[in-house]
């Protein structure tokens, strides 16, 4: 299972700068983002190489952040492998609060990352179904 953090973050210039900054400052590695905003504030989602060290530096720099489990699924990079996946949840009722892909920097392979309210369940189901589950 992996950790994500989310950091909730007024919309205006400069702002996913400055948060980039600040993890480059404490020699942080960026391995996947998402943003979802809305008119005048917005969430950050990020995978990081500390996920400790990052919410500490950016509590201090005045970001409301937290730290929450998702799921990485490892794919094929090949036409259909997400659909297949999303079938799959499908299948089993699986509810999905939200998903982006990143990469696997060692393999190379696309990772679909996954927020649902029953992690360990369908963390449990994807593996029964040959998933690679991180």
């Amino acid at each position: 299972m992996l950790k994500q953090v989310s950091i909730f973050a007024e919309n205006k210039r400069g702002t996913f700068q400055s948060i980039t900054g600040i993890l480059q400052d404490e020699n942080i590695n960026i391995l996947g983002s998402i943003t979802n905003d809305s008119a005048e504030y917005g969430i950050v989602r990020m995978i990081v190489s500390d996920t400790e060290k990052a919410l500490r530096a950016l509590s201090a720099n005045g970001y409301l952040c937290r730290s929450n489990d998702i799921l990485g699924v490892e794919m094929e990079d090949e036409i259909g492998s997400l659909n297949r996946l999303l079938i799959s949840l499908s299948d089993g009722n699986i509810s999905v609060d939200y998903i982006y892909l990143c990469f696997n920097r060692d393999t190379g392979k696309p990772v679909l990352i996954l927020h649902t309210d029953e992690i360990r369940e369908v963390e449990e189901y994807l593996k029964s179904r040959g998933f690679l589950v991180q």
